[in-house]
């Protein structure tokens, strides 16, 4: 093998990936990696490009800034003086035929204030009356993982979960609370429902856990959560190629063999480990020769498909201008868009990149609404206009616009989903030199990402660190077998 270092290859050069190569890259006697990356850019679903002149994110535009792996890897990689909050403006959901506002005291749309919610007019009067109920009702048993909807439905009513908890999962996973795994989309309220009897109860010492002045909740890079991945890459060290499509990985006695390039043209990599961070599928294919049991399982692992319509409107087209960061749309009002983000409000830094302009984000699609996204991209910015139309009562053609579609891009976190991805982990932890990361384990988001990321580099590390221990020990042994053959 080349060169006297280890070399250890990332197959996937989304956030994940190229975190894992950063992370290598920071051992005390860090290894030779290769971020192989099959699409023609690095990045996955952080991309960053204009529109009508103003840098605006493509897929994810901020991260959680109260889970520190997000906004620590950014100030490691140089952009710590680029991120940016948004402002204090509040969210509404479009409920019952009008914008309400969402409620401040909410733990992922589970209410813990009675009185804000029904200030909202989110709930209809039988609904809101359905959830004080909670505080009478005996225990709801959970033994074991159930779905969001079940265990929220039986303490608060379904219009809470169809109005108030849908949306917001719809906005996180863009897919459905009913099939949505309690422990692994909501662990505290899983958490609290083992505890407490009451789930406006837990609610309420859920948000007075939070730390006082913790700051905002999110964050982003000012030129874009797209521009993270490029400075990853940059500080990583690691030798990044776009455009390999690794197609087979299979142990040898040293290591590893990929299989990459066209099946008339395969070329081979060698290497000691290996990281796979791509997404469930195609770690399925890649795993399922060596390891058929995490391939089984991670092929069983469901995806959303959505896209983004990126509208920039002259401020004047707004007969009010909109004061809030956006608003969600349950899937029971029926309408094609489940989400609107007002950048230029939500994000300061904006307001000033395109004067007399405000720009917005329109979500399309949830799990099961694949024949919304078979529509082409005139069709789409149409829906997105019209959504501008009737509720915020814009006025005119907007200035520019831009459809992006994430095929296949969220996985969704079933009920069990924690259980499968404890035997994936399983069945790769007895692979010497082989770790997996990225959204299929942790979470979606890119703090959760990095994480796993970091996980996965500390369990390389270590083999690496082990197999020199064990190769230095059989040099020792040869040379006293040779003293001994002398004497």
């Amino acid at each position: 093998m080349e060169g006297t270092r280890p070399h250890v290859v990332v197959i996937g050069g989304g956030i994940a990936g190229l975190a894992a190569a950063w992370h290598l890259g920071r051992a005390a006697d860090p290894p030779r990696v290769t971020v192989l990356e099959g699409a023609a850019r690095v990045g996955g679903k952080l991309h960053v490009s204009e529109i009508a002149g103003i840098p605006l994110d493509e897929g994810a535009e901020a991260m959680l800034a109260r889970r520190p792996e997000g906004t620590e890897l950014a100030r490691a990689v140089g952009l710590g003086d680029d991120l940016v909050h948004p402002r204090a403006a509040g969210a509404s959901i479009y409920s019952r035929g009008a914008l309400r506002p969402m409620p401040k005291a909410n733990v992922m749309g589970v209410p813990a204030d009675v009185g804000e919610l029904a200030r909202s007019g989110i709930l209809s009067p039988a609904g809101l009356a359905r959830v004080p109920l909670d505080l009478v009702l005996p225990a709801t048993l959970v033994a074991s993982d159930v779905s969001v909807a079940a265990y929220i439905r039986a303490r608060l009513g379904g219009e809470v979960v169809d109005r108030l908890v849908e949306p917001l999962l719809g906005g996180v996973y863009a897919g459905r609370a009913e099939s949505l795994s309690l422990d692994a989309t909501l662990p505290r309220v899983a958490t609290a429902a083992r505890a407490e009897r009451s789930l406006l109860r837990a609610a309420q010492e859920i948000r007075a856990e939070a730390p006082a002045g913790a700051g905002p909740v999110f964050t982003t890079v000012r030129q874009g959560m797209g521009a993270l991945p490029a400075a990853v890459a940059a500080a990583s060290g690691a030798e990044v190629r776009t455009g390999v499509m690794v197609r087979e990985l299979r142990r040898t006695p040293h290591g590893w063999r990929l299989v990459t390039g066209p099946a008339r043209a395969p070329e081979t990599v060698e290497a000691d480990a290996v990281v796979v961070a791509v997404p469930a599928p195609a770690a399925a294919r890649l795993l399922s020769a060596e390891v058929p049991k995490a391939a089984a399982e991670l092929a069983r692992v469901e995806y959303a498909s959505m896209a983004i319509v990126t509208l920039a409107y002259p401020r004047a087209a707004f007969p009010v201008p909109p004061e809030g960061s956006g608003y969600l749309v349950p899937p029971v009002e029926g309408r094609p868009v489940k989400a609107v983000t007002f950048s230029s409000v939500k994000w300061p830094h904006l307001s000033g990149a395109g004067p007399g302009l405000l720009v917005l984000r329109c979500s399309i699609g949830r799990l099961g609404e694949e024949h919304l996204l078979q529509r082409d991209d005139d069709e789409l910015v149409a829906l997105a206009m019209a959504e501008m139309a009737q509720v915020a009562g814009v006025r005119g053609l907007p200035v520019a616009s831009r459809v992006t579609r994430w095929g296949g891009a969220l996985p969704q976190y079933e009920v069990g989903h924690l259980d499968r991805v404890a035997r994936v982990r399983a069945a790769v932890a007895v692979q010497p030199g082989l770790a997996v990361c990225g959204a299929t384990y942790e979470g979606l988001g890119v703090p959760a990402c990095v994480a796993t990321a970091r996980t996965a580099a500390g369990r390389i590390i270590a083999h690496l660190r082990e197999h020199a221990g064990q190769a230095a020990g059989g040099e020792w042994q040869e040379r006293d077998r040779r003293a001994a053959g002398a004497g």
